[in-house]
């Protein structure tokens, strides 16, 4: 008895040994990434106010910017927010899927078209802090693409508030000129955060903050107006009200986040790794979409009646038709300040 005691704790301490060889052998096998740097290393572009380390150094390999997602610099957080934020959304387009028809109900495309540009948004806000940091010129490329995403899912916003939350009295003022002024307006967006991007070099930062945050209001008044209303003359047996309170509530917060970088200033060099705004405001707009999202679906159950009279059976694929536009357009704009970034980079490569 006292062998095979003996054998198990010598087999026990085999295993534990092994085992506390894997950190070494894992460091061992992986590959060497550099170091990060500090701000006075890098472009001035690539520089946030009072964020003054963590910094990746430009111009490695595509390998090392992707395996920089487990690596500390100052953008994992922003990384991993919104990359854990599109695993939730993917789990909630799975769990909606097994009670709504989404191929068959085209009063639930709609909310087919939040859910899935709430997905690409935060994709492509991954891509962007995760591979911004190659290069300039992918530098603006990565960023104009999370600009697109931002505005195709301001559209998305704009969709469910108008087809599931408009009361009629609102519904008959607007119901002709709601989704085409959403468009607009979530083009502009775009416009204006791919201009103020393009400009940063001769723009003072408020200036550029001017371009990227007034059309962004602007569409998110538009967007949210038909919501703001019935927040306004609630009553106390609406199931989605909270989540509605909630949705603003996030995107109002998140939004003063985005404006002003309260923490990294009262700290300046504190916060590179953890803390800094806009951290913060990623995580607010992931609980704002994810309220949103729970609105919209109460809202799709518990109203149907209402946007069932309300809406024509041809609006959802009218709504559908315009989210591709906004999404095509908004990739030409893109497209097309990207063109203006390359011929300044030309110049300025020339001057050299």
């Amino acid at each position: 008895m006292a062998t095979i005691v003996m054998e198990r704790i010598g087999r026990l301490f085999i295993s534990l040994q092994q085992i506390r060889q894997v950190p070494r052998m894992l460091t061992e096998a992986a590959p060497s990434m550099p170091g990060t740097v500090r701000d006075t290393e890098v472009p001035c572009y690539f520089r946030e106010r009072y964020v003054h380390a963590g910094y990746r150094p430009l111009e490695q390999n595509w390998r090392y910017y992707f395996l920089s997602l487990f690596q500390r610099h100052n953008e994992t957080i922003n990384v991993w927010t919104h990359l854990l934020a599109f695993l939730v959304f993917l789990a909630k387009l799975r769990e909606l899927a097994e009670t709504v028809d989404f191929l068959n109900d085209r009063h639930s495309w709609p909310l087919l078209i939040l859910v899935v540009s709430s997905l690409i948004y935060s994709a492509c806000s991954v891509v962007a802090h995760l591979l911004g940091g190659k290069s300039e010129l992918y530098h603006y490329c990565f960023f104009f693409l999370d600009y697109v995403g931002v505005a195709q899912y301001q559209y998305g916003s704009a969709v469910v508030h108008f087809y599931y939350a408009v009361d009629e009295t609102m519904h008959g003022y607007v119901r002709g000129a709601f989704m085409p002024v959403a468009t607009l307006l979530s083009c502009l967006s775009c416009f204006g955060c791919c201009y103020g991007k393009y400009r940063c070099h001769s723009l003072p930062t408020t200036v550029r903050k001017v371009f990227q945050v007034v059309p962004s209001a602007l569409a998110y008044i538009w967007d949210s107006s038909t919501v703001a209303k019935r927040l306004l003359f609630w009553s106390g047996d609406d199931p989605a009200i909270a989540y509605h309170f909630g949705q603003v509530a996030f995107f109002l917060s998140c939004a003063f986040f985005f404006t002003f970088p309260v923490l990294e200033r009262c700290f300046p060099g504190r916060c590179d790794f953890l803390g800094h705004s806009h951290q913060i405001f990623h995580v607010l707009l992931s609980c704002c979409t994810l309220c949103q999202i729970h609105a919209s679906h109460l809202d799709f159950v518990t109203r149907r009646g209402l946007y069932s009279r309300l809406h024509g059976s041809g609006e959802p694929a009218l709504f559908a038709g315009l989210y591709a536009v906004t999404l095509v357009v908004c990739a030409l704009i893109a497209a097309f300040v990207l063109r203006k970034v390359k011929q300044m980079l030309d110049l300025t490569a020339k001057s050299k």
